[in-house]
């Protein structure tokens, strides 16, 4: 098992690019660049909460565990 992040998923279905995202989040680029070619190590429970609230959407949608 492990912890999958989908926000590529949520991006590709809104037509944004990881830029858009860092702008209406106020996440670093390279943080969202990390999260979502999945290399990041860690993550950030302020910036879930972001990302989510920008993208209008639950965590199961952005996390999950395979």
């Amino acid at each position: 098992m492990a912890i999958r992040l989908y926000i590529h998923r949520q991006l590709g279905e809104r037509r944004w690019t990881q830029a858009d995202l860092a702008r209406k989040t106020g996440i670093r680029p390279s943080t969202i660049n990390e999260m979502y070619h999945e290399i990041c190590e860690r993550v950030n429970l302020e910036h879930l909460d972001k990302i989510c609230e920008a993208l209008d959407c639950d965590l199961q949608d952005i996390i999950g565990r395979e």
